[in-house]
């Protein structure tokens, strides 16, 4: 295992700390989950960099990263939800766009020869705006600027979720195109 591995290992092992101090009684919980949350983010940016200037890309990273990415938002957004930060119609879309891919790049690796889509400017731009989303929503800047943000975060996040389908459609009929041709 890697360093760029380890620190995707550390972004799981944040997922249920986060969920902890989220939920915990203590005073400014959100605002202390919300560092967890940002140091997962650290590792995130750690790791993607790290991979690519030294060589250490894996099979392994480009499927766990991607998916400690998901698992990390679902798990804010849900928290978010339960504690009224977020309307249910953002919880929806966002669940249902990450179970999408996840299942997605869990059927394209499994059936399309080990395939993995990686992460392109659209997904590391909605990444990146729901991290603000969400230090907005910690610090409680603005109701305002929350749903105003709340609303780009997402048509940006569908933006991103339309060009990675584009992408699979696209892999997926390259496939079956090599397998008529065989």
């Amino acid at each position: 295992m890697n360093i760029p591995n380890i620190l995707t290992t550390i972004r799981f092992i944040l997922i249920p700390i986060y969920v902890l101090i989220f939920f915990s009684y203590m005073e400014y919980s959100v605002i202390y989950a919300t560092c967890i949350f940002i140091l997962a983010g650290i590792t995130d940016v750690l790791d993607g960099y790290i991979a690519r200037k030294y060589d250490m890309i894996t099979k392994w990273g480009t499927i766990l990263d991607p998916l400690a990415d998901k698992l990390t938002l679902i798990t804010v957004i849900v928290c978010l939800y339960i504690k009224n930060y977020l309307p249910f119609w953002v919880l929806v879309f966002i669940v249902i766009k990450e179970l999408l891919m996840i299942f997605g790049g869990f059927f394209l690796f499994c059936h399309m020869d080990k395939t993995v889509i990686p992460a392109n400017k659209y997904g590391k731009l909605s990444t990146l705006t729901f991290y603000i989303v969400i230090f907005i929503i910690a610090f409680d800047i603005s109701k305002n600027l929350n749903y105003f943000i709340i609303t780009i975060a997402v048509l940006i996040a569908l933006f991103a979720f339309i060009n990675y389908f584009i992408g699979f459609k696209k892999i997926n009929q390259n496939k079956h195109q090599n397998i008529d041709k065989e």
